[in-house]
């Protein structure tokens, strides 16, 4: 097992890391909108949450060499559910035509207050 951290994604606002490696797979922690650069959340509509949230998925995935194509499993999590159809056509224009199995839960409330958090898993092509 390897811990995985990245500048290219916010750091961890808890105790437990960005990403571990084993094997071949890559779990990914939940990304929420915090920007890297500022270390706050910016947006307050679900759809600037959202790009961020891809945003912040890629940059962790692209600080290990992956990309959004490596993703077999994303977990998608909204505080409202009547949020679906805007989330879901920003994920899949981030997704770029890639379609991992995926789970959509509605929460009662998310890290931050955010709106939106997305979880993947990845897979290394050794």
């Amino acid at each position: 097992m390897k811990i995985i951290s990245t500048p290219n994604a916010p750091t961890a606002v808890g105790p437990y890391s960005q990403a571990v490696r084993t094997g071949n797979l890559l779990f990914c922690s939940g990304q929420i909108p915090i920007n890297p650069a500022s270390g706050k959340i910016e947006a307050t509509e679900v759809e600037g949450q959202a790009v961020q949230v891809i945003a912040n998925i890629k940059g962790l995935l692209g600080g290990v060499g992956l990309t959004i194509n490596n993703v077999v499993k994303a977990t998608m999590f909204l505080q409202d559910m009547n949020d679906f159809a805007k989330v879901n056509a920003i994920y899949e224009a981030g997704f770029e035509g890639h379609k991992p199995a995926r789970s959509t839960i509605q929460v009662a409330k998310l890290p931050l207050g955010s709106l939106v958090e997305i979880e993947v898993i990845a897979e290394f092509a050794d």
